[in-house]
């Protein structure tokens, strides 16, 4: 099902990438004292009781005309609109701006949808300030410190009040999605795919606001492909920043039981290919890489060796990914990437029995004792695999806190040895004796 998207929309300086971090749980946003510090749109998942919601945080909006400011207005703008509720961030500490009466005006028209958070309310001055954020004319307001996690429960029960509990989607199609920067060939792929299998059976509108679900045919069996490609088109500006097209990426990830990744051959691999990656690797989801424009390149076999190095270095975080060199344009090699598709789905899907699972783990701690710290080893007890897409295994243990990274990496290639999950991530959770799942 559709995950909702929450904006935190506001001035400068007021907080918003610390209420991120709280929320999200992790330290995505860069904090600093600095007004202007997070410039590009922050994007991440967050998971509370029973509702799952993704969270965008924007950079500062002020009155300045310069390209810096008209660059993050633009984001914000864009942020508000894919927005199902914004919190819009005031300092309760410095009390209203002129600012703040800007993003006030940009968020009128959206009134039904604002919650304003009074951040900073650790603060004395609160208590002389509170009422005066009422003049912004909105309905819902909180107060909250970002900093010290005062008000985020309420905050958090505030946005999901109205919010459907998330479901997994019981539709047992498999579907994928093409994901990637703009003008990697993601729109030219889907086509060479729908026309390479020649059977179309229905065009349905997606669950998001902006994808496009297509079931097709292949070998006899229906697949849905999610295109991301393309933005709502509402100025050049809209057209010309690339990350404007990540949140569209990270709704068709949600949806997605394998991600394809597009690159292109003629403009190689960019920070922003890795970062699209990533979010289908924290997602959980199976990979496969695309290297597409393949027909542009010259001098294929020099290129192939070094596009394949590029690749095991620039994507070190996910070696299990097959990659496809192929055109979509010209359809050369274009048969080969359904076959990788089904094979990552399959193993994403793929669960070991408990007793080969044992053998494995146990056979990988005879060879290779793990090293002792403070004089306590680390001792396996039991290994099972308790869910699949990813798959998913506890390992019981004396001490988690004994796991070295090094050694649960190694444990994974055992497991990966023994077991192909080509194409899939898996995940590997220790538990102390005793602790529960």
């Amino acid at each position: 099902m559709k995950k909702p998207t929450v904006a935190l929309i506001g001035r400068p300086n007021v907080g918003k990438s610390t209420l991120f971090n709280k929320m999200v749980g992790k330290k995505l946003s860069i904090i600093e004292d600095t007004p202007g510090v997070t410039r590009d749109r922050v994007y991440g998942s967050v998971n509370y009781q029973d509702f799952k919601f993704h969270l965008i945080d924007t950079g500062g909006i002020e009155l300045g005309n310069n390209d810096f400011n008209n660059e993050i207005k633009v984001q914000a703008s864009l942020a508000m609109e894919e927005a199902d509720i914004i919190v819009f961030v005031v300092d309760g500490k410095d009390g209203l701006t002129s600012d703040d009466f800007l993003v006030r005006d940009m968020l009128q028209k959206k009134s039904n949808k604002v919650i304003v958070a009074i951040n900073k309310c650790d603060s004395k001055r609160i208590k002389e300030t509170e009422y005066e954020f009422y003049e912004l004319g909105f309905e819902k307001y909180i107060k909250v410190s970002g900093e010290q996690g005062d008000g985020i429960r309420d905050l958090l029960d505030l946005i999901v009040e109205n919010f459907p509990k998330f479901e997994e989607d019981d539709n047992n199609q498999v579907k994928f999605s093409i994901i990637g920067r703009p003008n990697v060939g993601k729109s030219s792929l889907v086509n060479a795919i729908l026309n390479e299998e020649r059977v179309i059976v229905s065009d349905i509108a997606g669950t998001t606001r902006d994808a496009i679900d297509t079931e097709f045919n292949y070998n006899g069996e229906t697949y849905t492909v999610i295109d991301t490609a393309g933005m709502r088109k509402k100025g050049k500006v809209y057209e010309n920043i690339e990350k404007y097209s990540l949140l569209r990426s990270l709704k068709a990830i949600d949806r997605s039981d394998v991600c394809v990744i597009v690159i292109s051959a003629t403009d190689g691999i960019v920070e922003h290919d890795k970062h699209i990656a990533g979010y289908a690797l924290d997602a959980g989801k199976a990979v496969v890489l695309v290297v597409n424009k393949w027909d542009l390149v010259e001098d294929k076999e020099s290129e192939l060796k070094e596009w394949k190095q590029k690749i095991e270095t620039e994507f070190s975080f996910m070696p299990y990914a097959k990659v496809v060199f192929l055109s979509a344009k010209t359809k050369k090699r274009i048969h080969t990437l359904m076959p990788e598709i089904l094979t990552a789905y399959q193993n994403s899907k793929k669960e070991i029995k408990t007793s080969l699972l044992n053998k494995v783990i146990s056979d990988a701690y005879e060879l290779n004792l793990p090293p002792s710290y403070k004089g306590k080893r680390l001792k396996i007890y039991f290994c099972t695999q308790v869910k699949s897409q990813p798959p998913t295994f506890n390992i019981q243990v004396n001490s988690k806190g004994l796991v070295h990274f090094s050694y649960e990496r190694y444990l994974e290639n055992k497991i990966r040895e023994s077991f192909d999950f080509t194409g899939t991530p898996i995940v590997i959770n220790f538990k102390s004796k005793g602790e529960q799942d």
